[in-house]
């Protein structure tokens, strides 16, 4: 599919604003059009977060968690079976424990029983005798489970970050900057998040009690590093105080100072604990996370990250490290099925795919969507079978389409259709009846005709422009890969004109070239691409710093060419 090229603009008086700060002059550029106004916004301290405080009912909730505290009484975490899930079960077990609560945790297994804290894991909990139940990363749209704990007499307090329907539990205590009534400047908290400030009203509260030293209170920043994985692998966006959390995260993984969960997982991934970034915290460390979500159990994870030594913890980061291997294979057979069986004329003419084969894995269908939307831009659900006549589907969204509320307008105009959904704008579950498929399919393309146009469905990449040669180093590489890049605040790519000295297909599946601007040659290497490309071309690229035999070099990673 074609790509439009934009190039972002950019105020020239705050651009030389930031430059009189001492910013250096390309980052400057880079900040500013990514919608920085001042130097103060570059502030990355602690200090600099937005206040509990301001996050509606955190103090309620930190008072009946301050109660379970006194009381001793049992609180169960019940997480989510994701990087996000498994980050804010870790960060809720680790810092009510260090608090002086009795907690235990309990993660769904996705094929068992699905999303969110449903009557099935109620009855699950039970089995814990737990007086209170905490859910982590899910619970808003829990209904008929918290009316379930109710019934057996356990109090149900509920953190998440999820979009709420109509009807919200009738939960104890509800935490979520997305709820009604919430004015939170921050909607962007992953789960993880949401259930570090509802620690830092804890602290707070306990402080107040007199339950905890004023001077040397629990250090709730020794979670920072948990915090900065989940927001960074939920793909929430990065606004400022997102960018605040994940930037001191990642300041102490580098010094050290993070879990041994995290270590470990980045020792499997062979990266550099001490030149970490957003990017690798993304790429390498929420993808393994994530494969015992997808093809085991997310308990799996947990257990790595609760780890309290390297020992532990390389233990558990191994068998995931073989999980994300396996998942990987899946994935690629799954893609190579989906991509025999998809007529690319069709899908030119339509607004969105949906797909499904019986043999496919339930734990990988949101992968599948993703390199499906990513090749031809449009709405993608996956469908893979969950036994008992039902598909289970994953979905990812292009720019401009909610795909929630679309799923919403398609079971109000077929109620039976959908069985139960929920999810985000970029990306949705669902679960429909098997006969319902090619109904669904139909249904969902007309919904998502009415909703956006064709100018919509073509991709556009947003670009930075040109580099001049003298920025094309070593050094700004390594500035740039310095910076917290991410959802919302993506990191630089810029676009110019080459010619290609050389160029090599390495290991059957990439492309490996040496393109020159002026009288400069630079590296580059161009993923998932063999056919060779023409003597000009203007490629859309990122700078990277390419750590080979303990060389570091500049190298272009070419995202995009337009031949």
């Amino acid at each position: 599919m074609s790509k439009i090229i934009k190039t972002r603009t950019y105020s020239q008086a705050q651009l030389q604003e930031l430059t009189a700060a001492g910013i250096q002059p390309l980052l400057a550029r880079l900040l500013v059009a990514r919608g920085l106004a001042s130097q103060e916004e570059l502030e990355s301290g602690l200090k600099y977060l937005i206040p509990p405080n301001q996050l509606y009912q955190s103090q309620l909730m930190a008072q009946h968690l301050a109660d379970c505290i006194a009381q001793q009484r049992k609180l169960l975490v019940v997480g989510d079976y994701d990087a996000d899930g498994a980050t804010a079960t870790a960060v809720a077990v680790k810092g009510l424990r260090g608090m002086g609560a009795q907690v235990d945790f309990l993660v769904p297994n996705r094929f068992e029983y699905g999303y969110g804290l449903t009557p099935e894991i109620v009855d699950l909990a039970k089995q814990f005798s737990p007086d209170v139940i905490l859910t982590v990363d899910n619970g808003i749209a829990s209904v008929e489970g918290v009316a379930r704990a109710n019934a057996l007499g356990m109090q149900v307090l509920i953190t998440d970050h999820h979009l709420p329907a109509d009807v919200t539990p009738d939960a104890t205590c509800i935490v979520n900057p997305n709820q009604r009534g919430c004015a939170f400047p921050s909607k962007h908290l992953a789960g993880v998040g949401v259930m570090f400030y509802v620690l830092l009203a804890l602290r707070a509260e306990l402080i107040t009690r007199g339950a905890m030293d004023a001077v040397q209170p629990y250090p709730l920043a020794e979670l920072l590093d948990l915090v900065a994985l989940g927001t960074v692998a939920d793909l929430v966006k990065l606004d400022r105080n997102n960018r605040i959390l994940v930037e001191q995260g990642l300041r102490r993984i580098r010094a050290g100072a993070g879990c041994a969960g995290i270590h470990a997982i980045l020792k499997c991934a062979s990266r550099n604990m001490h030149k970490v970034t957003a990017q690798d915290l993304g790429f390498y460390v929420g993808p393994r996370l994530n494969a015992a979500g997808r093809l085991d159990d997310m308990t799996l994870g947990i257990r790595c990250l609760l780890a309290e030594d390297m020992q532990e913890a390389m233990h558990y980061a191994n068998q995931l490290h073989s999980l994300n291997t396996e998942r990987r294979q899946i994935e690629a057979e799954m893609q190579q099925d989906a991509f025999a069986d998809l007529n690319i004329e069709v899908i030119r003419h339509a607004f969105t795919v949906s797909v499904f084969q019986p043999e496919w894995h339930q734990g990988v269908i949101g992968i599948l969507a993703s390199r499906i939307k990513e090749q031809f831009h449009r709405p993608v659900i996956a469908f893979a079978s969950a036994g008992d006549g039902l598909l289970k589907g994953s979905g990812r969204s292009i720019p401009g389409l909610h795909l929630r509320d679309a799923l919403d307008l398609v079971t109000k105009r077929h109620p039976q259709l959908i069985v139960k959904f929920g999810g985000h704008a970029m990306a949705a579950g669902l679960t429909i009846r098997e006969d319902g498929f090619e109904l669904f399919k139909q249904s969902f393309e007309a919904t998502v005709r009415n909703l956006i146009t064709e100018e919509e469905l073509l991709e556009s990449i947003d670009t930075d422009g040109a580099l001049e040669v003298t920025e094309m180093t070593l050094d700004t590489a390594q500035l740039l890969d310095t910076q917290v890049w991410g959802q919302g605040f993506p990191p630089p790519m810029f676009y110019d004109r080459f010619r290609v000295v050389q160029q090599r297909v390495l290991g059957e599946k990439h492309l490996k070239l040496q393109l020159q601007k002026e009288d400069v040659r630079f590296e580059a290497i161009y993923f998932n691409q063999i056919e060779p490309l023409p003597e000009q071309v203007h490629v859309v690229y990122q700078l990277q710093v390419n750590d080979y035999n303990g060389q570091q070099n500049v190298q272009l990673l070419i995202k995009h060419a337009n031949v």
